[in-house]
């Protein structure tokens, strides 16, 4: 059985394509952004959001070399501030990837208000053609609450302009992550 990072990496490496912009809304790790950067290559852009220094700094640091990799410490909800005007309808892809830094304190976790906020943003400034995908972690009180925002939010999305996708674990006995995969019309 496929795991849910995989299903995301395959259907990323299959939408993206050399030159295309894309965005990674939590940088994390630097995981997603990776997957990224080596899709676009060093003709496209990738643009990188999180609230932690540490995280931040981390991922600048590995990807250093990439001179088409901008990272901010910042909100994702904020990203339109940030990103740079020809971006928007421009982003072929955003990632989400919900939850808290694994390594850090659990405490600090993305929060439902500003991923909404970032979820939509983000949603107007794909390209009509561009793809969306949050991962879920509702394992926890707070990404219950999260993740069933989420996915609130998505129900009420047009079916004429986002066609959408819903990966769920199963087999386990708690809640596993489940990805919600946006694809702009």
């Amino acid at each position: 059985m496929k795991r849910i990072t995989d299903w995301v990496r395959e259907g990323l490496e299959s939408h993206l394509r050399p030159g295309d912009w894309a965005l990674d809304a939590t940088l994390g790790q630097g995981h997603d952004t990776k997957i990224l950067l080596e899709a676009v290559t060093a003709t496209g852009r990738v643009f990188g959001f999180d609230v932690q220094a540490q995280a931040v700094d981390a991922v600048r640091q590995l990807f250093s070399m990439h001179g088409q990799f901008e990272a901010f410490l910042q909100n994702h909800a904020e990203m339109s501030h940030y990103l740079p005007a020809t971006a928007k309808a421009r982003l072929r892809a955003a990632v989400f990837n919900l939850g808290y830094l694994p390594g850090s304190d659990h405490r600090v976790t993305t929060q439902t208000a500003s991923t909404l906020a970032a979820l939509a943003c983000s949603l107007e400034w794909l390209a009509p053609d561009g793809v969306l995908s949050c991962t879920c972690y509702p394992g926890t009180t707070q990404g219950a609450l999260e993740t069933s925002a989420v996915l609130q939010w998505a129900e009420g999305l047009p079916s004429s302009s986002v066609r959408q996708t819903r990966i769920e674990s199963v087999g386990t006995r708690e809640r596993g992550p489940l990805v919600l995969w946006l694809e702009k019309r």
